[in-house]
């Protein structure tokens, strides 16, 4: 690897006009997850992952990619990918709580744009390529058919660093904020992101589908714990390391004073340490075995090198999937040359953020100032040192609590409750139905819902929490309630509830009245009834493995006042039969 000046652009920063104040994110309901609906890995992957972090099913798409899961030209990448995803989001009336668009398995890691190269580059830009996940954050140059995701300032979340290398703030990120040139929020206007991470690889150089499991189980247990190990910073000769490790003792010194210890040290990985809990070196090869280390659950492991986000099995040099399969929660890694250019790489303020709070996510967009060739794989919502908010709502204004599948008419106001761990306060609450955020509160007031606007039958409540400070972490309540205003009812049934990959599945539902039934998983239509009763066969293939919860909807007219839904029933999708 060598160093290189970065070729200078003109940044065509795309302006957009905030829309209607919309808040909070950080969570699930802020995530958008996209799966390869022809990858059975995919599938697998994505019904963990919606499992373990509670997933609204509003949220998932199916958007089938037969094509390369190695590179991909932008103009496809764009129509194929990009665009579907966004238009989902739009039609679903999701977009003013999404944050971050997360991708399963089997899509292509390297967006090749060599088409779309500038005039004044062409010749002179001997790798144009960007990362999935980079792309996909920059989305509103890509749309543009900007060469703004060149700018080696281009991602105006990143937080400036004060004169000791260690950035004096941390902040909660949220898909409609605007940015300003210095990093500051604006209210209209200014620069927009979404985040974007991919759970896992598994061509090539990649991790196996039991490895992604394992590190996003991991990763998704780590919440809150504030773990108790050492985040590591290697320095040795290697430009690899060099280019960013005169910040190291700064980062040290910050995190200590947060309370997490660390340390730096010389070599290319830390040896016979068995409380990694978080690693940052530079080397082009790299015997995590050998080291006789252990990673502590939640931990941002990550190595600067050129062919880090690579997965072609010739590529040489270590891979990132190393560090996941080892038990990291997240890694990143250029998926082209990017020379030794530490805009291009995390700043050892990744460890910071990410103790300071803040999300996987957010802790690697934070840190990026260029994420254009960078892509992040992992779990994007794991915060191992977050203080989360512990909620509860009660039914206004007796303050009654809310059993399950308690039965509700007209106009419910729901009181909700938070504390938040170390004496911390909450700012305000939002209410989600199904995924789809109706309302928002301050502290010491009440969420509204009308459930005569809504579909008779089974409902989820999430009333989620968010703390007061810049960070802006979330804790939630769930629970499910059933809306009781037409008179309507749905039973759903699933034969067996254990299958095989091979096997069927027979869901039969029972309604009266109804015009026909919607029988839905995952974002995925299973199959249209005719009549209120009736019964349909489903290949598990179509499921994929694992837990999958199945959905059914009646309808008796229009609007959703005329539906019926019914309580939803899980299989389970395995090898074991």
């Amino acid at each position: 690897m060598q160093r290189r000046l970065c070729v200078a652009v003109v940044a065509v920063l795309v302006a957009l006009a905030a829309p209607q104040r919309a808040q909070a994110g950080g969570g699930p309901e802020n995530v958008f997850l996209v799966v390869n609906a022809t990858s059975a890995d995919s599938l697998a992957a994505a019904n963990a992952y919606a499992a373990l972090r509670g997933i609204p099913p509003i949220n998932v798409l199916m958007l089938p990619w037969p094509g390369s899961r190695d590179a991909v030209a932008i103009s496809t990448f764009r129509t194929d990918l990009l665009r579907p995803i966004l238009q989902a989001v739009d039609a679903r009336k999701l977009a003013p709580q999404i944050d971050c668009i997360v991708y399963s398995t089997d899509f292509p890691w390297r967006v090749d744009f060599t088409e779309e190269l500038p005039r004044e580059l062409a010749g002179r830009d001997k790798f144009p390529s960007g990362s999935l996940t980079g792309m996909t954050m920059l989305y509103a140059a890509v749309q543009a058919s900007s060469p703004a995701y060149l700018d080696p300032a281009s991602n105006r979340y990143w937080r400036p660093v004060g004169t000791d290398g260690v950035p004096t703030t941390t902040a909660g990120f949220r898909g409609w904020y605007g940015w300003g040139p210095h990093g500051e929020l604006i209210e209209a206007g200014g620069s927009r992101y979404l985040l974007s991470a991919v759970l896992g690889v598994t061509d090539g150089r990649g991790n196996t589908l039991p490895e992604i499991l394992r590190y996003l189980r991991s990763a998704a247990a780590a919440d809150g714990t504030k773990p108790a190990g050492t985040v590591y910073f290697v320095t040795n000769s290697d430009v690899r390391t060099t280019t960013r490790s005169s910040v190291f003792p700064a980062t040290v010194a910050a995190l200590e004073k947060l309370g997490v210890k660390a340390e730096v040290v010389k070599g290319t990985l830390p040896s016979g340490k068995r409380d990694v809990a978080g690693l940052m070196t530079g080397a082009a090869d790299l015997d995590w075995p050998g080291s006789g280390c252990a990673i502590v659950p939640g931990a941002i492991c990550e190595n600067l090198t050129s062919f880090g986000g690579i997965f072609t099995p010739s590529a040489g040099q270590t891979p990132l999937s190393v560090f996941l399969r080892a038990g990291a929660a997240g890694s990143s890694g250029t998926v082209i040359e990017p020379y030794a250019l530490q805009a291009k790489f995390p700043h050892a303020s990744i460890q910071v953020h990410y103790a300071r709070g803040a999300s996987l996510a957010e802790a690697f967009y934070q840190s990026v100032r260029s994420p254009y060739q960078l892509l992040v794989v992992g779990d994007p919502l794991c915060r191992p040192w977050a203080s989360i908010p512990v909620v509860e709502a009660v039914v206004a204004p007796d303050a009654r609590p809310l059993e399950p599948h308690a039965p509700l008419t007209g106009t419910v106001e729901l009181e909700p409750r938070a504390t938040v761990p170390g004496g911390g306060s909450v700012d305000r609450f939002e209410l989600f139905v199904d995924g789809v955020r109706l309302a928002q509160c301050g502290l010491g007031e009440r969420l509204t819902v009308d459930t005569t606007q809504l579909a008779d039958g089974h409902h989820e409540f999430r009333v989620v929490a968010i703390e007061s400070s810049p960070i802006e972490s979330q804790g939630r309540w769930i629970m499910p309630v059933a809306f009781a205003n037409a008179g309507r009812t749905l039973t759903l049934d699933a034969e067996p509830r254990r299958v095989k990959p091979s096997g069927t599945v027979r869901v039969s539902v029972s309604g009266d009245g109804l015009d026909g039934v919607v029988i839905f998983a995952m974002g995925r239509v299973l199959g249209r009834t005719q009549e209120g009763t009736a019964s349909i066969e489903v290949p598990a293939e179509l499921l994929g493995r694992g837990s999958v919860t199945i959905r059914a909807t009646g309808r008796a007219g229009g609007g959703p006042a005329n539906s019926v839904n019914a309580i939803p029933v899980t299989v389970e999708v395995t090898d074991g039969g």
